[in-house]
């Protein structure tokens, strides 16, 4: 296979970073978005629920995973799993009194699976770090 010139190796590596900003920039804009309605939610409503704190827990770590990804270049793949865990968590909140004793199990055999992952991720980073 031949490989591209350098000029156009930068160009393209270039035009891929501000297409990733572009979209971090967005998704930041959007969670800034959803966190004043869900606010706007609460003053309205007059309460603050359970179910409304872990949608700004979720909301908090989304604004975290952007951080870092900003920060560092790169998404750590535990973010992403901590959200799910959280999502998965407020969903069984949220339809407490509709979920069956299986599907409630099912819901935590998940947030365990995921749980072991992040244990999985963590252990490998540190037992076979990567090489820079």
């Amino acid at each position: 296979m031949k490989e591209m010139p350098q000029q156009t190796n930068r160009v393209v590596i270039r035009s891929l970073h501000i297409i990733e900003w572009v979209g971090l920039s967005l998704i930041t804009v959007a969670t800034m978005v959803a966190v004043g309605q869900e606010i706007g939610l609460m003053v309205a409503n007059r309460v603050v629920l359970l179910q409304d704190i872990l949608l700004l827990f979720i909301y908090l770590e989304i604004f975290t995973m952007v951080g870092l990804y900003f920060k560092s270049g790169k998404l750590p793949v535990r973010y992403p799993i901590y959200i799910a865990m959280v999502a998965i968590a407020r969903y069984i909140i949220i339809g407490l009194k509709d979920l069956d004793g299986w599907s409630m199990v099912a819901f935590s055999i998940a947030i365990l699976v995921l749980a072991v992952a992040v244990l999985a991720i963590r252990y490998g980073h540190l037992r076979f770090p990567y090489e820079e």
